[in-house]
């Protein structure tokens, strides 16, 4: 009969607490690793907050004193501490889009509604009104985590990764309470996943580099000499002492199973089965039942209820008792797989199966203190004697194909037999945990053996298993090769492959990694590149060699994510962290991109802050910017004024990085020089006086007292100097050019002269004569106007061309550092402005009729003190002297010689 396909009938009448039991009241499901679970039972008594023992960790835990403050104050840290809390393993996360797609996310015991405070409530209902309450919620993770990273030390590195995860264990908590409103297929369970991840990540990292650490600053003191010893359990804790490999791998199954611990919560006392305090009772019940009826069952059950009787008599369970030890041998792997033994064990006295949890309890390393002690008094002998039998009957039981699959892998785990523990393991984790429990085993096992201390029965174990080679890289190349579609996927998650390098140690296949992830076409999420950030950060803290240029190409893609999501605050401490000429231009792009003028104060003074060179910073921005067009220095074509455009209102907005402190006025002075001879180049002289009116009026002196100020008695230097007499140059022609505009709009609009009235009535003649009356009074007000301002831009005028000591134009001092585009420039200039000023004064004093003046020119422009002939092109020359010969004419004209003297009888 095939007992797969029959089925026993419920017993009619049983006792209470049978009765009791298989009433199935409350259904609750175990959850595997990996699998969603939920409650909001109460558990019936808190469980342990620490990470209970798994394989050898109990007897293995070695005593070490204080090494250095690096580690945080605080008292001693453990070689291998139990890692923090509260972090969850991963789903199966497409990677093609991490916050739009749609994710099946583990939960867990934070899913009970009472586990939230009212603030946490409230703020999550607040939250889904956003229309990414995710992302909102998390967005104040990226100042956070900065305040924490400038708040600690270099030397308290393991205090602040601790603070690290306090603040996105905070956030998955409010997250968690967006989920159970929002839903598991929202985009905020995206984001909590990836901040899981990350926290699991920070969670790992503090355990190996604690140990790490204290290992490097050990090294001068820790010795490699093993003490001879008949204890198994002292034999093991030299090797944990002495032996980074086994001890680090010892850290990832711990932080392994604390996750998964975190994951399944306080539900193991949530559970409900047939049985209580009483082992397959529906079975015991049947085989009462035909004792006293005397009737045979339809199908063949067990006739003995020891725990080997299944097997051993190859008969079934009832029905509702295979049911019940399925469900609950799941539970126990379930358990063994977060490292909670000690309640694997509690579960199985629950359920009435004491004799199981004994089968858990025989791993423990075998140490009897009386045969060191000195004391008369006998001590409790621990561990067990005959470990080696255990150990060799769980191999077997692993390898027993009848046994249920969760029963195999409980003993395999137990024992190092890989192959039936894969069988369950469904995820990465579930892998990576079940291999380095396998790896852990078998060298505690080989090395026992090295020291004589191996029993006979382990010895029996088969050769692959004695003779196994582990080492980290090859943990991670078999799980390369797994067979499962999902761990493959789940290797190339990029939280897994950070973890997979940190578990190596392998800072330059890490920075490989990110090398590629930073130049592949989908960007990073936010929170990973944050990630990514601070990780660089703290290698960087504990002196860690590292890959200069793929730190810097981390932090600038980070500082970009900074300034694309307005992050002002954040960005200078960032720049600050790479080197100082990437800072200085780095800082100054984002200055370009600052618009706001009340924001611009708070950027140079988190700048200071954050130690940057903010005098080079802002002069950068300012040289960019006005740079950043390529229009050479022309020749006046045109006559025309050219209007400002918005490029040229950019190039007069910027000028004001200078100006906030004045320990810049001499850079600003400088730079505005340089933006207002490209606008006077051009003609665009409304430019060129935005520019030099945003100047201070003050910067000269400012400049003389700062040099003052140091106590300096020499001259200003020659750059300085050579730049306020540019300033000055520039102020004259500007002057002048404005005289000269006041001058044309005045002569071009003289007062209307009123149309004589013909024949007019006498009325009319006296209105006729006040309004010629009026007009001769404007015109004589007009003419008197017109020549103060003939006066006012012809005294501007000269004042240009002759500028005093030397020119306009031309360096007082020589002994400045070469600047040979500033040469060009001003070279440039004065053939452009100096000629233009002079018909400019030419046209004014012959349209006021003042041709002997002009006919003065002449000598000034063929002075040899002046030398002003050299700025003109033979054209322009050509003009000048046919402009002169114009005037000569009006003379002649006049009756007066070609001069403007009287002629001579």
């Amino acid at each position: 009969m095939d007992w797969g396909e029959s089925q026993l009938l419920s017993p009619v009448v049983r006792d209470d607490l049978v009765t009791t039991a298989a009433r199935r009241m409350k259904k609750v499901a175990f959850p595997s690793p990996g699998s969603p679970v939920l409650s909001s039972v109460t558990p019936a008594r808190p469980m342990t907050r620490t990470t209970p023992a798994s394989l050898f960790r109990q007897a293995v835990t070695p005593r070490v004193p204080d090494v250095s403050s690096i580690l945080g104050p605080g008292g001693r840290t453990p070689r291998y501490a139990h890692t923090p809390k509260n972090a969850f393993s991963s789903p199966n996360l497409d990677e093609s889009d991490w916050t739009d797609s749609i994710y099946v996310f583990p939960t867990s015991g934070m899913e009970n509604s009472s586990f939230f405070t009212d603030d946490i409530t409230n703020l999550s209902s607040a939250l889904l009104k956003d229309d990414d309450p995710g992302e909102a919620a998390a967005a104040s993770l990226f100042p956070e985590f900065l305040e924490s990273f400038l708040k600690h030390s270099s030397t308290a590195v393991f205090e602040l990764l601790e603070e690290y995860q306090l603040i996105l264990q905070d956030k998955v908590d409010v997250l968690q309470s967006v989920v159970l409103r929002a839903g598991q297929n929202s985009k905020t369970a995206g984001v909590r996943w990836l901040l899981q991840q990350e926290n699991c990540s920070w969670r790992l990292i503090t355990s190996l580099y604690r140990d790490r650490v204290q290992l490097a600053l050990e090294d001068d003191i820790v010795t490699d000499m093993v003490v001879p010893s008949e204890s198994e359990k002292v034999v093991v804790e030299q090797l944990f002492q002495r032996d980074a490999v086994i001890r680090q791998s010892q850290l990832v199954v711990d932080w392994l199973e604390s996750v998964a611990k975190d994951q399944i919560g306080d539900f193991s006392d949530n559970i409900e089965y047939y049985a209580k305090n009483v082992c397959w009772e529906n079975t015991l019940h049947a085989l009462k039942l035909r004792r006293k009826s005397g009737a045979a069952f339809s199908i063949p059950l067990v006739t003995e209820l020891d725990p080997d009787a299944p097997l051993r008599q190859q008969r079934p369970l009832a029905d509702l008792d295979r049911e019940d030890d399925a469900r609950l041998l799941k539970n126990l792997f379930t358990l063994i797989r977060a490292g909670m033994t000690e309640e694997a064990q509690r579960l199985c006295k629950r359920c009435g199966q004491a004799w199981r949890a004994a089968t858990l309890e025989g791993w423990k390393l075998y140490h009897d203190p009386n045969r060191t002690s000195v004391s008369a008094e006998l001590q409790a002998v621990e561990g067990n004697p005959q470990r080696g039998i255990w150990k060799t009957c769980c191999w077997r039981m692993a390898e027993e194909e009848q046994l249920n699959r969760y029963e195999r892998a409980i003993y395999a785990a137990l024992s190092g037999n890989l192959k039936p523990l894969l069988v369950v393991c469904e995820s990465w984790e579930d892998c990576v945990w079940a291999h380095f429990r396998v790896m852990v085993d078998s060298l505690v096992e080989k090395d026992l053996m090295s020291s004589g201390m191996a029993q006979q029965e382990v010895e029996m174990l088969p050769r692959e298993y004695l003779e196994a080679n582990w080492t980290m890289e090859k943990v991670f190349e078999e799980l390369q090769a797994s067979e499962l579609k999902r761990v493959l996927e789940e290797t190339k998650e990029h939280y897994h492959v950070i973890q997979k390098f940190v578990i190596l140690g392998d800072l330059d296949g890490l920075l490989e990694e990110f090398s590629d992830w930073l130049t592949a076409s989908k960007p990073l999420p936010s929170h990973l590149l944050r990630f990514m950030t601070h990780l660089l950060l703290f290698y960087r803290s504990l002196g860690l060699a590292l890959k200069e240029e793929v730190c810097v190409d981390v932090l600038k893609a980070y500082i970009s994510l900074l300034i694309q999501d307005q992050q002002t605050e954040l960005v200078a401490s960032y720049v600050s962290q790479l080197p100082a000429d990437l800072a200085t231009a780095q800082y100054a792009a984002f200055l370009e991109t600052v618009r706001q003028p009340e924001l611009r104060p708070r950027c140079l003074q988190l700048a200071t802050d954050a130690g940057l060179d903010v005098a080079a910073v802002t002069k950068l921005v300012v040289e960019t910017v006005r740079e950043s067009d390529a229009t050479e220095f022309t020749h006046h074509d045109q006559t025309l004024e050219i209007g400002t455009t918005k490029e040229d209102l950019r190039k007069i907005d910027v000028i004001d990085w200078l100006l906030f402190d004045p320990a810049h006025r001499s850079e600003s002075l400088k730079q505005s020089n340089a933006i207002m001879r490209k606008f006077l180049a051009l003609q665009k002289h409304d430019a060129a006086k935005a520019v030099f009116s945003k100047v201070p009026e003050d910067s000269m002196r400012e400049i003389y007292c700062q040099w003052s100020g140091v106590g300096q008695t020499t001259p200003l230097p020659a750059e300085d100097e050579n730049a306020i007499r540019e300033h000055l140059c520039i102020r004259a022609y500007l002057e002048a050019h404005e005289a000269f505009t006041d001058w044309f709009s005045h002569s071009s609009s003289p007062p209307q002269k009123p149309a004589p009235a013909s024949e007019a009535k006498f009325t009319e003649r006296v209105a006729n004569e006040m309004r010629e009356k009026e007009y001769q009074a404007a015109l004589s007000s007009w003419s008197c106007r017109l020549d103060v301002l003939t006066e006012d831009v012809k005294e501007r005028i000269y004042n240009v061309l002759l500028f005093v000591d030397g020119g306009w134009m031309i360096d007082n001092r020589e002994d400045s550092e070469a600047d040979p585009e500033r040469g060009h420039q001003t070279a440039a200039l004065r053939s452009l402005c100096l000629p233009r000023l002079t018909f400019l004064l030419l046209s004014v004093l012959q349209n006021s009729s003042r041709h002997q003046e002009a006919l003065r020119l002449a000598d000034i422009i063929s002075s040899d003190q002046h030398r002003l002939y050299q700025v003109f092109s033979k054209e322009e020359l050509r003009r000048f002297l046919q402009k002169l010969r114009e005037s000569s004419l009006s003379l002649l004209d006049q009756g007066l010689d070609p001069l403007g003297y009287e002629l001579q009888p």
